[in-house]
């Protein structure tokens, strides 16, 4: 089992499991449903008190039987969350590129290795760096989310609309961190520009593409994009300590605010911008992970293990130029499904430090 948290303006858990593998007797169809989703439930209870969570919505399917759909805690003060709640579904949206890009792969409009000076001629590197290298995090484009100058800018204005053009201004006011292909580093920039050149190979907007081509087909009926802070009610509010330093709140008073409305098109390609609930973060699990929109050899480029061992240590990149192995990866192909079983659950919490929990490992995902 492995599980990612990011915690910006919200605490975000995927979990990539069947749900037969929560424990040794589940796994050998000794355990009954019901006490599978004690079992659950008491991991997400103890999480909520570790991590301290205000709320968590969970869902957990076996094939087509739901194992669990519960929700714990409160997304408001008198507010009990709910399994109906929306919120942002964050770097899940980039699964969806990745779908989307492999769709037009399969209908042989591109392939994986043109050079993106087909569409913005003018980038660095243009003619060298590929499809590819956007979505596997190989081009070498540096990441604007760590310019210092554009952490400032966010942390002083949460709630501004980030515009393509700005965000790309702060990647290229830096060198390319390496030569494209020669090294991993995660970047933001990657998925910008990638969103626009699927636009551009669509011609459609690229909220319009992912609707046709992507949710709909999966059957996602509360996945919506917006460019502004606009969530779909019922709301699972978010809470975050993020800011603390920037309005010099001494550490030892206890601090966070609501954070729920911070506009998240900073981290997103515009039209990527999105919001869901439980039920379709739980089918895109299964929908993205069994490529279900997919050729089979599609499926097997976006999913297959091509990276592992790939990457260095890099100064001018550091702490993200790593070699990939299994227990972490983030691309915009990579998929937290597997056939027989998955997991999701969204948490609201009050913590806005950003880490990774491995719980003890279980056997390995395909698609890392």
């Amino acid at each position: 089992m492995i599980v990612i948290c990011r915690l910006r303006a919200v605490l975000a858990l995927s979990f990539a499991l069947s749900a037969v593998a929560l424990n040794t007797r589940a796994a050998s169809g000794e355990t009954s449903q019901s006490e599978q989703s004690s079992a659950i439930a008491e991991i997400i209870q103890k999480a909520m008190k570790t991590e301290h969570l205000r709320a968590v919505i969970v869902k957990v399917t076996q094939g087509d039987k739901v194992i669990t759909s519960q929700a714990f805690g409160e997304s408001m003060t008198g507010v009990p969350a709910t399994t109906a709640m929306h919120f942002r579904n964050g770097a899940v949206a980039f699964s969806y590129l990745g779908t989307l890009l492999m769709e037009f792969v399969d209908e042989h409009k591109v392939k994986l290795n043109d050079t993106i000076d087909r569409w913005m001629p003018t980038l660095p590197e243009a003619n060298k760096v590929t499809l590819k290298m956007l979505t596997n995090q190989t081009s070498g484009y540096p990441d604007y989310e760590t310019d210092p100058k554009w952490l400032a800018a966010f942390i002083a204005d949460p709630f501004h609309i980030w515009t393509f053009e700005e965000r790309m201004k702060y990647a290229f006011a830096r060198p390319i961190q390496f030569d494209p292909g020669t090294n991993w580093s995660y970047s933001h920039t990657n998925f910008m520009l990638l969103g626009e050149i699927l636009s551009k190979i669509g011609n459609k907007p690229l909220d319009v593409l992912l609707r046709e081509k992507v949710l709909d087909p999966m059957g996602l009926k509360n996945t919506t994009a917006s460019q502004t802070s606009e969530i779909p009610s019922p709301v699972l509010h978010a809470f975050d300590s993020e800011r603390r330093s920037a309005l010099k709140i001494p550490a030892n008073i206890p601090f966070y605010e609501e954070s729920s409305f911070w506009n998240s098109q900073w981290g997103t390609p515009i039209g990527a911008n999105q919001t869901t609930t439980i039920d379709d973060m739980a089918t895109t699990a299964m929908k993205v992970g069994s490529g279900a929109l997919l050729s089979k050899s599609s499926y097997e480029a976006m999913t297959g293990p091509h990276l592992l061992g790939f990457g260095k240590k890099q100064d001018n990149c550091a702490p993200s130029c790593v070699a990939r192995k299994r227990t972490y990866t983030t691309t915009a192909w990579a998929s937290c499904a597997r056939d027989h079983g998955c997991c999701r659950t969204r948490c609201s919490g009050a913590t806005a430090r950003r880490k990774r929990i491995s719980p003890p490992r279980r056997s390995p995902s395909p698609c890392s």
